[in-house]
């Protein structure tokens, strides 16, 4: 039956083109920016190297404290992870890091500007870099403070080009660094990995971050099983209870969550509740079903005036003994099948779009492309956008008797 529905709807789509061309138009243009905006979406959030163990890793970017008349918000400091958050029961591992931070090097007497990030050596063991040269510093060189560096493939293109640069030094801000490991760039929102070089964390100019409980530093923890999750949080809220607060300030808030759930966090100015994440991402997809009804409202309309021109096809095919249900699978199944072919240019022009943005570098190392998971995403709009547009028309047409239909009745 479903061979016939869609024979049936590819000679009626053909026999009115003008139709046909208005609605794949609009259903491929609302499409188009869903699923855009999904590809992004998912090529920020998503499970990419060096990002691989997503699924149970979880990050501390933001701390908030307050007092009765004082709030503080922003990345929480060395010191309330150093002391306090060590050897989190279900933690494999814990690392912690700076944000990357604008550096200015000097070379052949060009002025370089880089993103440094100051690390620790668990940091390359959370993270999955795939090394061109050399591999990561370890806990020997953090320890002794060793001036050594980890850069990706744009630096060392800029300072050393073709050569390679596995023991050559560089001088970034004022202090120079003997190159250990290259990898391959990352794209500039992947913040927990994102950097143009990575340096140990004590070879900082002052120790004075050691002893700050609020400021300059994410954690990062991979759990042993991402099960243990609810545990960890709660073990992590259990021990902010005993941190050492500077003076005006009475509780501090923090949460490990996903690289989602800290954007959601601060997107809905959350700090109290453990998922911030759920409440976004039924605000994106309620936005989502939001921009596919206006278009789907208009495509309502003319299905409607489309499909009363065919009164006398329905009302001959009742006399014939087609069924309301019949009928109103018929014209929903039109519906979709429009929607998915829409659905396709949608994808298609779409890949061209983020090919473009790639070729203009509008955001440093940003590699957009189109994978299975966002073509499920397309797939699944225009399943929705065809039965939000269909069921209306369908129903109506499908209610019509014989003698009306034949007779033109609207």
């Amino acid at each position: 039956m479903l061979k016939n529905y869609l024979k049936l709807s590819l000679k009626i789509l053909g026999r009115r083109k003008y139709f046909t061309f208005v609605s794949l138009f609009g259903i491929g243009f609302t499409l188009l920016v869903l699923i855009l905006a999904a590809a992004v979406l998912d090529h920020i959030f998503g499970a990419y190297p060096p990002e691989t163990r997503a699924d149970r890793t979880l990050s501390v970017y933001t701390v908030r404290m307050t007092g009765d008349d004082s709030q503080s918000t922003g990345p929480g400091g060395f010191a309330l992870y150093d002391r306090f958050m060590r050897d989190i029961p279900g933690v494999e591992r814990m690392a912690l890091m700076t944000m990357p931070q604008h550096a200015v090097s000097y070379w052949n007497g060009a002025r370089i500007q880089v993103a440094l990030r100051r690390t620790d050596a668990d940091y390359f063991r959370i993270l999955d870099f795939q090394f061109i040269e050399g591999e990561p510093f370890g806990d020997a060189d953090v320890n002794d403070g060793r001036f050594v560096a980890v850069i990706n493939e744009s630096t060392r293109r800029k300072f050393f080009g073709d050569r390679p640069a596995l023991g050559q030094a560089l001088e970034v801000d004022g202090q120079t660094f003997k190159v250990v490991g290259v990898v391959p760039d990352v794209p500039i929102f992947r913040l927990l990995a994102t950097g143009d070089i990575y340096a140990p964390v004590t070879t900082s100019k002052t120790d004075e971050y050691r002893s700050r409980i609020r400021g300059g530093f994410v954690a990062m923890f991979l759990l042993k099983d991402a099960s243990l999750t609810e545990s960890v949080r709660q073990e992590f809220k259990a021990r902010l209870g005993k941190v050492d607060l500077p003076p005006n300030f009475k509780r501090v808030l923090a949460v490990p969550e996903s690289v989602f759930g800290t954007f959601a966090r601060l997107m809905v100015n959350d700090f109290e509740s453990d998922d911030a994440g759920a409440r976004l991402l039924a605000i994106l997809l309620t936005m989502a079903v939001l921009f596919m009804v206006l278009p789907a409202v208009n495509l309502v309309n003319l299905n409607v005036s489309r499909a009363l021109e065919r009164a006398s096809e329905i009302g001959v095919r009742r006399a014939f003994g087609a069924s309301g249900r019949d009928l109103l699978l018929q014209f929903l199944f039109e519906n979709v099948v429009i929607s998915v072919v829409g659905g396709a240019l949608a994808l298609v022009v779409a890949a061209g779009v983020l090919a473009a943005l790639n070729g203009a570098d509008l955001i440093p190392y940003a590699h957009f492309a189109l994978n299975l998971r966002i073509a499920a995403w397309g797939f699944a709009f225009a399943l929705i956008f065809g039965v939000i547009s269909g069921v209306w028309p369908a129903w109506r047409l499908s209610r019509l008797k014989p003698i009306q239909a034949l007779g033109g009745a609207r």
